[in-house]
């Protein structure tokens, strides 16, 4: 997904979910969104991360 819609995403699913969501940039230069207890970090650079409490 292009970086702008990973953002939306990832601002989406946090107000949704209420759980810290973490935008990276994968190996391929994909990017992606997932919740940030899910991220092993193998291959991949977070970008940023959106926590509905912060």
């Amino acid at each position: 997904m292009s970086h702008k819609d990973a953002h939306a995403f990832a601002a989406s699913l946090a107000a949704t979910l209420m759980v810290s969501i973490v935008v990276f940039q994968a190996g391929d230069g994909t990017f992606g969104a997932v919740p940030a207890d899910e991220i092993d970090g193998d291959e991949v650079v977070i970008v940023s991360e959106y926590d509905p409490f912060g």
